[in-house]
């Protein structure tokens, strides 16, 4: 399928388009009707990275046509960004361009914000930063109103903090999360509430425990929780299990466990194929788990934990790629049925689709 150029006006029907294609593809496994969740048609992407591009001694914000990487475009402004990146684009400029410390190397410029309406930029250089250029960082900060990093080959200059404060709705309760500067979350925060609400709705009444694996900072795992007597979250990356126990703590969630380990790594603990240091804080004997939730990478699920899903009662599986979710789900055809599908278009004009699917162990 070909890539789309942005045109509202023609979001229903390239929407419609990427749901035939996963109703084609999926057509084989017989799932049941595809729910379609939608994206805002603009202003919805709430993280942005723009190469600088200098000439004439000035700078310019600058993208890439795919596949021509030799010289970018110029742009002015970003229809798809949320509305917070698209006010912020021009002030950030004109302050870089009115202060050499502050443009000469400048390469690189990121953004992260959030619906709650936080911001953070990230500035990166082919040049070590000195003490001159955090006083005109610091400078440009207040100017904005918002936090700032520089970073440059092995160093990071921090101003206050590194990460974002977002809240998002879960039918209507809110949940407050820290997203750490260089840390995965959700590109579109509108659908991602949809991911949330969807996946909170179908465990309801489930019983028994919860095991989720790749976590993360919490996304799923904070509203999934009230639907469980206890949750077990696993993640590889020490930043965000950090992020998630500050998650857990702030959003006052008592029955989460956060295990730092590798899916593959769990598998083994479950199996007792040999004990971890990292799990001695928990009595993985005393958990009764119902339901398997994952999130995985494109890769999507290793063999080992192929296997090890098909001893759940349930499985909520969330896939950022539709090819390794139907790989997966025929490797579990045997075991499980797909009760509920669905899609969430994170990416619009893409021909990308963020795929959900609700499996039961059949009878």
């Amino acid at each position: 399928m070909a890539v789309h150029l942005v045109s509202p006006e023609h979001y229903d029907d390239q929407l419609a388009d990427k749901v035939a294609t996963i109703e084609r593809a999926f057509a084989p496994l017989d799932i049941p009707a595809i729910e379609v969740f939608d994206s805002p048609k603009s202003h919805y992407r709430l993280r942005a990275e723009f190469k600088i591009w200098q000439e004439d001694g000035r700078a310019h914000y600058a993208m890439y046509e795919k596949g021509e990487y030799k010289k970018p475009y110029i742009i002015d402004g970003f229809p798809v960004g949320a509305e917070r990146i698209n006010q912020l684009m021009p002030r950030l400029l004109a302050e870089i361009n009115a202060n050499e410390t502050l443009r000469k190397k400048l390469f690189s410029a990121e953004f992260l914000t959030t619906l709650s309406g936080d911001a953070l930029i990230t500035l990166l250089y082919h040049k070590p930063l000195d003490e001159q250029w955090e006083q005109a960082a610091r400078v440009l900060r207040t100017s904005l109103g918002v936090d700032l990093i520089g970073r440059s080959r092995k160093q990071k200059i921090t101003l206050e903090r590194d990460y974002v404060n977002e809240t998002l709705s879960v039918d209507g309760k809110p949940f407050h999360y820290k997203q750490i500067e260089g840390g995965f979350t959700q590109p579109n925060g509108a659908v991602c509430e949809k991911m949330l609400a969807w996946a909170v709705a179908a465990s309801k009444g489930c019983s028994g425990d919860l095991l989720e694996l790749y976590c993360g900072n919490g996304n799923f795992t904070l509203p999934l929780a009230q639907n469980f007597d206890r949750v077990l979250a696993t993640e590889i990356s020490k930043t965000s299990v950090e992020a998630a126990l500050h998650n857990a703590e702030l959003n006052r969630i008592e029955n989460v466990a956060i295990a730092r380990m590798s899916s593959e790594e769990f598998t083994q603990a479950m199996d007792k194929v040999r004990p971890f240091r990292r799990l001695a804080h928990i009595d993985l004997d005393s958990y009764h788990f119902s339901t398997l939730f994952v999130d995985p990478p494109r890769a999507g699920l290793d063999p080992d934990t192929l296997a090890l899903a098909q001893r759940f009662e349930r499985i909520i599986y969330i896939s950022c790629n539709p090819h390794t979710l139907l790989d997966n789900l025929q490797g579990l055809s045997n075991s499980h049925k797909v009760d509920r599908f669905a899609v969430f278009d994170q990416f619009p004009y893409t021909d990308h689709l963020e795929c959900g699917a609700i499996l039961s162990r059949r009878d």
